[in-house]
């Protein structure tokens, strides 16, 4: 297969990409420090390209399928993007996937308690709690040991929420209901999807359907479902407002915008309502299914060092969507040259 030779990459994003995907063979620390050629660069991208197509498990629940190729390429806020590259910002490695990240307070009564590369949010209520997405089931202990460090008991848990239909953010539902009795809720458009996800043989647990714009209440603390749908087709952007000292801040929590590898009319037609949609919401606090999307790592570590809250990032509220969506245009435009239109 020929590789254009403006979807080369550098050797450090081609191993990036590599080590996500499961496929990296070790490599000696002096040959990835050696200069690569652009000719070398091209050939490397292209095996790794075809290895992904050929390794790539498909399943209803997969993060992307089929893997995505490293083009187009978009440049957004002076950083380069391709579908390859972003997604080995979201996932990082299988070790980032799982291994806990610090359990930490983000803002009022909302706390982080997910791993490296895959989020999930507690908040916290006099009546109970509220968990948004269990990610894997392998992680589900983890998530546990989180919520306890915090000084909080696993089984308060009374309501469990999700993202999207992807196993990486919603495999762990069964068990968590198992473990902690909590009620599970789910956009009308992603149940087709959830009831496909059987870890273990285990039946996806859903015991209220909700629907777009429908709140979800639990003692005095409202979220509001937002149906954001292309990634998945129930995508959901979650909507609270959380106190914070004497203030008020509107916190958005926001599902995956990443467009998949074909656009469809259906597909196409959803973005374009969901962008308009994702913009309008009211923002003081970003968060996202994956923290890379909303620099948590780097804003944790501000926060250790004592600064005022930097998760309160009002400038920061349409980043995500100025990738996602700059990377949906091109993603289109090229699908269309491709097509002969």
């Amino acid at each position: 297969m020929a590789m254009p030779a403006r979807f080369a990459l550098g050797m450090a994003e081609i191993l990036n990409v590599w080590s996500t995907m499961h496929i990296l063979p070790t490599i000696p620390e002096e040959i990835m420090k050696e200069k690569v050629t652009r000719a070398t660069q091209v050939v490397c991208m292209a095996a790794a390209v075809l290895a992904l197509t050929v390794s790539w498990g498909v399943s209803p629940g997969s993060a992307q399928n089929p893997p995505p190729a490293d083009h187009p390429e978009v440049t957004v806020h002076g950083r380069k993007y391709t579908p390859a590259s972003i997604l080995a910002r979201n996932m990082g490695t299988p070790e980032d996937q799982t291994t806990q990240f610090p359990p930490h307070k983000i803002i009022g009564n909302l706390y982080y308690v997910g791993t490296k590369t895959l989020s999930s949010f507690l908040i916290v209520t006099p009546q109970g709690n509220i968990l948004i997405d269990s990610t894997y089931e392998r992680n589900v202990r983890t998530i546990q040991k989180s919520v306890e460090q915090l000084g909080f008991k696993f089984s308060d848990i009374k309501l469990l929420l999700g993202t999207h239909a992807h196993n990486d953010h919603q495999e762990g539902d069964a068990l968590l209901k198992q473990l902690t009795g909590a009620q599970t809720m789910a956009m009308a458009e992603d149940v087709p999807a959830l009831q496909a996800m059987k870890p273990g043989g285990k039946d996806h647990p859903i015991d209220k359907i909700l629907h777009d714009g429908e709140k979800v209440t639990l003692d005095g603390t409202t979220l509001t479902a937002h149906l954001t749908a292309g990634h998945t087709r129930g995508c959901t952007t979650w909507t609270m407002k959380t106190q914070e000292g004497a203030k008020m801040y509107d916190v958005v929590i926001g599902c995956s915008l990443r467009p998949p590898a074909t656009l469809t009319p259906e597909v196409i037609a959803e973005f374009n309502h969901t962008f308009p949609v994702v913009r309008s919401l009211a923002c003081d606090v970003p968060l996202g299914d994956h923290p890379a999307q909303y620099n948590m790592q780097e804003k944790y570590a501000k926060l250790q060092k004592g600064a005022s809250n930097p998760f309160i990032d009002r400038a920061g509220c349409q980043k995500e969507a100025d990738v996602e969506e700059a990377m949906f245009h091109a993603l289109l435009d090229e699908q269309r040259k491709q097509a002969g239109h």
